[in-house]
């Protein structure tokens, strides 16, 4: 038996060493043939921490790829051997965590998942573990106090731990128990009080009615949630089959008991939503008390949520540690079909996709299982999370062919031929309840923007894991290519990835230029996929002059809440109060300063009730999606149309667009949402109140902004008004007694609103033309079916390609005749696109 008396003695250097650069070197295990030395990228993060390695707070920034796990280990190591530890090395996910115990491994550094581990309790080892287990109700870390301690944390690939850390301080209430209906008996005059039709849909089963509780009937109704809360909280801890509805409960309830007056409720038709305004962090002690904090993340680009999420003070994390330099990314070949040529429609991508997989293997990642269905038919595997990691492995070991992720954008790795083509179709949804109400009141605000681009550039990280590897990224999808060149949110993706973008469109304009076909493609990619060596060289060349910003972004708005909440949860609401109102000065964008007086108002009624419902009612003149004071809101009545609908037409493309190429991208994202298809209601409802300015004409959505109304009322001139509700999402052969009612209670609505000078037509959104025979339909109603919406889409496109080429647009006299050409007068409209209705006997 041969025995190491140098680990006797305590002199083995790779237990002494404290530069992680050193320590590297020195270990004695480490697979050669995999880590002969370290990358400089490596070393160069190295060196900097080394500099800074007492500070509590530290932020590194790496591309995806370059080797993080290796230099995270390697910075917890030296902790280690400084006395710092006991130290810990958390990930995202189970997943990344076996992953990270096999790096260990192959680089002789030994760690462990267990928490009780007498090694790592005493500062021998390194505890590898996942978000989840440090972040939980019921944390073996301590709740409240400190049971493990922790003298270093890493905690990797920070943004892929956001979502899981908002699900751990978000209670869920599922329809299915009876608590849903009980606290639906407490809270529903509340929910009643912001829009009674809303809450008709939610009791009903509506998929999209999601309301959230107004602030003051949730506090004056806490001593009631909380003792139904509690109770059924000791009940599921009393039963020894556990009853699954009431896991989330389990959870949540210890983070959130003591803090229910700062927590919204959400509710909707599957479940209730309960969560803190910010995630009360310093329920976890041994995380916040930590000598060494230090998260890491490959597309930081905005830090704030290290600010929101982990408390961190925003003035000790200003900079971050990068390498020298940028072009430590993978090589990625970025393009955007409808760019290359705007005929290009899904369908025939898809197959085309389709038809490549069998070469390369493809991933598509989709932002819902709604999303996942259009895929359904081709795909070889739908990845979901109870399937991630077998189907991950199985793309690493062999070609599967086109391969679909759902809503996963980080938190895995596709190295090599893992992945060769990686789609990202369309726009990432917000998950929690509570930030689709957000979501919609700040609908088109930079900050939502910058919420999708951070994650759609998580996404497009996936295919490249290291500098030598490669891969073509597709950005599919009308409303992602609105947003990317309509709104200029290009400009939001680290330097790195604007690069890579850039270069990609210098490509495509060459391409374009000889005349694009959707044959053509495999050509192009190929220069990548096949490693062409002027592609490699003009791309590589680009990336060597792109250096990391050290410098990090965080949102003022987002400091300034933080610290309000902090305050708020010492019960100094006069301070958290007066913190949101430096955030609502800091901003002149009216709907996030409308949403900010709302924050204002719900720390105000703590100490002035009546002064907390002036400020909301002064909110809602500048965000009429934010909730409705207690005396409600009066009706604004849409601006009548002062020019005539050729001249509204051209001001408004002039004002909005003016260039052509703009203008389509952006209808076509709003057509794209015109389709009969369940759960899609209030993108339908906009996109039908958007599609009145490409005609000319004047749109608001009176139910949406006023709680009261139809769904969308278009003003066509002349004292003319198109009153419409929108049922795309009925599956009945024929229009039921309800939503006739519904249509018949909004022509009502307008004649109490306007006057007699006023002219409405009633339209009514629905696949089927046939009323049920117990309706009582007014005989004004007229339907846009199935075939009459294809019919208004296809003439759009038309209408639109022919005023933007040349100059037409400008030229009011065409403008005028291709309106009257395309039937798009009011009276030409109501024939052409809608049909009269039966009733069926």
């Amino acid at each position: 038996m041969k025995i190491d008396f140098e680990k006797l003695s305590g002199n083995n250097s790779v237990d002494t060493l404290l530069h992680p650069r050193e320590i590297f070197s020195a270990l004695p295990e480490k697979n050669d043939e995999k880590f002969a030395y370290p990358r400089d990228v490596q070393t160069e993060v190295w060196n900097k921490w080394f500099k800074n390695k007492d500070d509590k707070n530290l932020v590194i920034k790496m591309n995806t790829g370059s080797g993080k796990t290796v230099v995270a280990l390697l910075i917890l190591k030296s902790c280690l051997n400084e006395n710092k530890g006991p130290a810990v090395y958390v990930l995202p996910d189970p997943y990344l965590v076996r992953q990270a115990l096999r790096e260990a491994r192959e680089l002789g550094i030994e760690t462990t998942d267990n928490p009780q581990d007498p090694n790592f309790r005493r500062g021998n080892c390194i505890l590898i573990t996942s978000i989840y287990k440090l972040i939980n109700g019921h944390s073996k870390f301590g709740v409240g106090e400190i049971q493990i301690e922790i003298g270093s944390i890493v905690i990797d690939d920070v943004h892929a731990c956001l979502d899981t850390t908002e699900e751990q301080f978000t209670l869920k209430i599922p329809v299915t128990s009876d608590l849903f209906s009980k606290m639906l008996n407490i809270l529903k005059q509340g929910l009643d009080s912001q829009s009674s039709t809303k809450l008709l849909e939610l009791e009903n089963g509506d998929p999209n009615a999601n309301m959230l509780v107004p602030y003051w009937h949730w506090n004056d109704n806490i001593p009631a949630i909380r003792g139904l809360l509690f109770e059924y909280y000791k009940h599921f801890l009393t039963q020894k089959e556990k009853d699954r509805d009431y896991e989330s409960l389990f959870f949540v309830w210890p983070l959130i008991k003591e803090h229910l007056e700062l927590c919204n409720c959400v509710f909707g038709s599957d479940f209730i939503e309960i969560s803190p305004k910010y995630n009360i962090i310093d329920a976890f002690p041994s995380f916040m008390e930590a000598n060494r904090r230090v998260f890491m993340s490959a597309t930081l680009s905005d830090d704030s949520i290290l600010v929101s999420h982990f408390d961190v003070p925003s003035d000790a994390i200003k900079s971050s540690i990068t390498p020298d330099s940028s072009n430590d990314i993978g090589d990625r070949m970025i393009l955007v079909p409808q760019e290359l040529n705007s005929t290009i429609d899904n369908d025939s991508f898809k197959n085309y996709i389709k038809e490549i997989s069998t070469q390369y293997n493809t991933v598509v990642i989709v932002p819902s299982n709604y999303r996942a269905k259009y895929w359904e038919d081709i795909a070889d595997r739908i990845l979901r999370s109870d399937s991630l990691y077998e189907g991950v492995e199985e793309l690493k070991s062999k070609h599967v062919g086109l391969v679909v992720l759902v809503n996963k954008y980080d938190g895995i790795d596709l190295p090599g031929n893992a992945c060769r083509i990686l789609i990202i179709d369309g726009l990432p949804d917000v998950r929690r309840k509570i930030e689709k109400f957000e979501e919609g009141a700040l609908q088109g605000s930079q900050m939502v923007l910058q919420n999708k681009i951070q994650k759609i550039e998580q996404g497009m990280g996936r295919g490249v894991r290291s500098r030598d590897d490669y891969c073509v990224v597709f950005l599919m999808g009308n409303s992602l290519v609105n947003e990317l060149y309509v709104k200029d949110a290009i400009r939001k993706f680290t330097p790195a990835t604007n690069t890579q973008l850039h270069i990609s469109q210098q490509l495509s304009k060459q391409v374009i230029a000889h005349g694009f076909e959707l044959d053509n493609l495999t050509d192009l990619i190929h220069y990548s996929l096949t490693r062409d060596k002027d592609w490699v060289k003009a791309s590589k060349g680009a990336l060597a002059q792109v250096k990391y910003n050290p410098d990090n972004s965080i949102s003022e708005i987002v400091v300034k809440e933080r610290a309000a909440f902090n305050q708020a949860l010492n019960r100094q609401f006069q301070k958290s109060a007066s913190l949101i109102q430096e955030a609502i000065n800091t901003t002149g964008d009216n709907k996030v300063k409308g949403l900010l007086k709302q924050h204002l108002a719900e720390y105000y009624y703590f100490f002035d009730k009546v002064q907390s419902q002036q400020i909301l009612t002064s909110a809602r003149e500048l965000n009429r999606q934010i909730l409705s004071p207690i005396e409600g809101i009066q009706y604004e009545k849409i601006t009548n149309l002062f020019h005539s609908q050729a001249q509204n037409l051209k001001g408004f493309y002039n004002d909005v667009f003016n260039n052509p190429n703009k203008f389509i991208l952006s209808l076509k994202s709003i057509v794209e949402k015109l389709v009969f298809q369940p759960e899609t209601a209030p993108a339908f409802e906009k996109a039908m109140k958007d599609l009145a300015f490409y005609l000319g004409f004047n749109a608001q959505r009176p139910e949406f902004d006023f709680n009261k109304g139809p769904d969308v009322l278009w003003a066509v001139g002349n004292l003319n008004f198109f009153v419409i509700e929108c049922k795309n999402g009925a599956i009945t052969e024929k229009i039921n007694k309800k939503d006739c009612n519904q249509l018949n209670g909004s022509i009502n609505w307008f004649t109490n609103e306007y006057d007699n000078s006023c002219i409405q037509i009633p339209i009514l959104v629905h696949p089927s033309n046939i009323f049920e025979h117990a309706s009582s339909p007014h005989q004004m109603i007229r339907i846009i079916t199935t075939e009459k919406l294809n019919l208004l889409k296809a003439h759009i496109f038309e209408f639109a390609k022919a005023l933007t080429n040349g100059n037409t647009i400008q030229d009011l006299n065409q403008v005028n005749r291709l309106i009257n050409y395309f039937d798009f007068t009011p009276q030409k409209f109501i024939e052409k696109y809608t049909t009269s209705f039966t009733v069926s006997s």
